[in-house]
């Protein structure tokens, strides 16, 4: 399963600044004007995890492949987006394809460079976007409705229970909620319509605050109303500063890297905090695959069960499922790899409905 976030946010916020430190490339032009993203730019990096070297150590790899994280730096939104207004319609119609929201709020302040707004106010800015895009759902919604409504006189009932559903969801935004103020409640039925609805306001959203150099170790007053803010809408949040990440991004060792996020008063880099906060939002976990060749780590949703657990390594993996071999991670360090597991009798033997847990280190059995 892939993690992919789009970040999204005013003009001149600091996306593209962000996304070039996340992802160490120049792909994305940072400019101090409106609009300079205009495609979006996609870029993958490794999650860090500290747990692959040591398994890997212990196994005897020769290569470590780490979990894949997606970035999507998308052009920037102004009001009146929902109306095709700047880069609306396009804008619009990338963050549909993402599966989160990494929403940068600017909280710093510098004459230097333009807001479009002309004064820092992060709280009106992320309501500025969440307005259009609950306009932009509102709209699509409403169209899906009208379309739906042919059928729904056919008398088919789970037809009629689908337009209801739909029927709902266009009354909570016309009140001026999200979609995802209603996702927590929903049955499988109305769990698969409203994937099928694409709603942007149903995507989680991470916000991020992007802070100067001097607030990145303890925030400002603006942090503090975002963090207030997330609370309340069960959003996440996580404070950065893109400003330091870029100068991390230059840096050729990582011990370098640790030695500045020392004297900056940090103890790891924001892109570490931001994987840690997406996984939380998305309810994503990893297991390991571990050998002589090589040890690799695999991005799966919580609760995910082993045959579909193995179907992210190969769909034959997955059709052809006998069983899983699962070592926990505490049991393979501590008892010396596979090997000393197996002799204390840490290795299971876990079947169809074995519920994958974060950390497993498995070797799947199949037949296909």
């Amino acid at each position: 399963m892939g993690f992919n976030c789009g970040i999204v946010g005013l003009p001149n916020v600091g996306k593209s600044t962000l996304f070039n430190a996340l992802t160490a490339t120049a792909a994305a032009q940072a400019a101090n004007f409106p609009f300079c993203t205009i495609e979006p730019n996609v870029g993958r990096v490794s999650v860090p995890d500290e747990r692959l070297n040591k398994i890997a150590a212990l196994a005897g790899s020769q290569n470590i492949l780490p979990a894949q994280l997606e970035f999507v730096d998308i052009a920037g939104l102004v009001k009146g987006a929902s109306q095709g207004e700047g880069l609306g319609n396009q804008f619009l119609g990338n963050i549909r394809e993402t599966d989160a929201i990494i929403h940068v709020l600017r909280c710093f302040e510098d004459d230097d460079i333009h807001h479009v707004d002309g004064s820092v106010d992060p709280i009106r800015d992320a309501d500025v976007i969440e307005t259009e895009l609950m306009l932009a759902d509102l709209e699509s919604i409403t169209k899906q409705i009208d379309n739906i409504g042919k059928k729904k006189r056919s008398g088919d009932k789970k037809v009629e229970a689908q337009c209801d559903f739909m029927e709902q969801i266009k009354v909570k935004l016309e009140s001026g909620e999200p979609v995802r103020s209603m996702t927590k409640s929903l049955d499988e039925d109305q769990t698969r319509w409203l994937k099928s609805c694409q709603m942007i306001t149903a995507k989680p959203v991470l916000y991020v605050c992007n802070v100067s150099e001097e607030d990145a170790a303890k925030g400002n007053e603006w942090t503090k109303k975002v963090e207030e803010m997330a609370q309340k809408t069960g959003a996440r949040v996580v404070r950065i500063s893109a400003a330091v990440e870029a100068e991390i991004a230059q840096l050729d060792t990582e011990e370098e890297r640790y030695e500045f996020l020392e004297t900056m008063g940090l103890s790891e880099p924001g892109l570490n905090l931001v994987i840690r906060e997406g996984y939380k939002l998305l309810a994503l976990q990893t297991y390991f695959t571990a050998g002589p060749k090589e040890t690799r780590a695999w991005t799966i949703p919580v609760g995910c069960k082993a045959p579909q657990a193995a179907g992210v390594i190969h769909t034959d993996f997955e059709k052809g499922f006998i069983k899983a071999e699962t070592i926990a991670y505490d049991d393979f360090v501590n008892n010396g790899g596979e090997h000393g597991a197996k002799e204390k009798g840490k290795m299971r033997q876990e079947g169809k409905d074995y519920i994958v847990q974060d950390g497993d280190i498995i070797l799947f059995r199949f037949n296909v």
